[in-house]
């Protein structure tokens, strides 16, 4: 859906872009730039066809999750996923050839990260320009709930797709409009404080009625210049970052994301793990497709997709 590719200066070990004007930014910038604002909202996955069909039918998910199947309109695309919802974060499935172009392709992942106040994305915006990148796509995202009626959805940040190309992976920065929370059809929660664009608003609390909380662990396989490329938006946010054998981990404080750095031949969804509502004393497994999640034991599943 969303991408791109960018120039890179190593610092630290961790591939980073940078210029030397982003260098000479005053302490008072510095410490500026290092406050979070970013926190992980979504991400998707395409998965074979097989195990797409299987999640879309699986009775076990309908009662481990918040979890739905949808077919939505953004802008001008439209697009069927399956869903799994916690309190603050949710996972999106697609199948190979749900999506349009490049994106279709089995492998394809993305992540979306978001901001809880209003005005925060703006800040993303300025941190990308100070580190160099003065090409940005910033974009309106309006969504149709099936009435032909659009409402404003949410602001967005990302590195233009036609200017950098990419493998499998991209990332995107976004800001819920009040014009969203405001519309009924949302079905959205009042504000907890001025300025709340935050994902428990957005959520529903019907998560409560299953197992599933959120998720705290989500491994993706991706090229290198994937990477790379998505690294200063991390950056940008604030996220922690931090080099690892064989990849980098970003943390938010509540979702930490694994990237393992392969061959693109390699690439895709590998894992995600979530927080239970409940502990449970005991193991389940749970073949979909051709992946496994196991719940328990403890307040914990973790969900492996296999290459078929």
């Amino acid at each position: 859906m969303l991408r791109a590719t960018v120039g890179l200066a190593v610092i630290a070990g961790v591939a980073f872009a940078g210029t030397a004007e982003a260098g000479a930014r005053t302490a008072e910038s510095r410490a500026s730039a290092d406050e979070q604002v970013l926190f992980y909202n979504h991400s998707y996955g395409v998965v074979d066809r097989e195990t797409a069909d299987a999640v879309e039918n699986s009775d076990f998910l309908r009662k481990f999750a918040n979890f739905e199947v949808r077919t939505t309109t953004g802008g001008d695309l439209t697009w069927k996923g399956r869903y799994l919802y916690g309190g603050q974060t949710y996972i999106e499935l697609f199948g190979a050839g749900d999506l349009p172009g490049q994106d279709a392709n089995f492998g394809s992942t993305a992540v979306a990260y978001s901001a809880e106040h209003d005005g925060d994305l703006a800040k993303v915006s300025q941190r990308l320009r100070d580190q160099g990148f003065d090409k940005l796509d910033e974009f309106l995202q309006t969504r149709d709930f099936g009435d032909g009626v659009r409402v404003p959805w949410f602001d967005g940040v990302q590195f233009p797709v036609a200017d950098y190309p990419y493998d499998a992976f991209g990332s995107w920065a976004m800001e819920y409009r009040e014009e969203y929370f405001a519309d009924p059809r949302s079905k959205t929660g009042p504000a907890s404080y001025p300025g709340d664009t935050s994902r428990q608003r957005y959520l529903p609390d019907t998560y409560k009625d299953h197992q599933m909380r959120d998720l705290t662990r989500i491994r993706f396989a991706v090229t290198e210049r994937d990477l790379n490329t998505q690294l200063p938006l991390f950056k940008a946010g604030g996220l922690d970052i931090k080099k690892v054998p064989g990849g980098v981990l970003v943390k938010d404080g509540l979702t930490t994301i694994q990237y393992d750095v392969v061959s693109a031949d390699k690439v895709g969804l590998k894992q995600i793990q979530m927080s239970l509502n409940k502990s449970v004393d005991y193991r389940h497994e749970e073949r979909i497709g051709n992946s496994t999640l196991v719940v328990g034991p403890g307040a914990r599943a973790v969900w492996t997709f296999d290459k078929p």
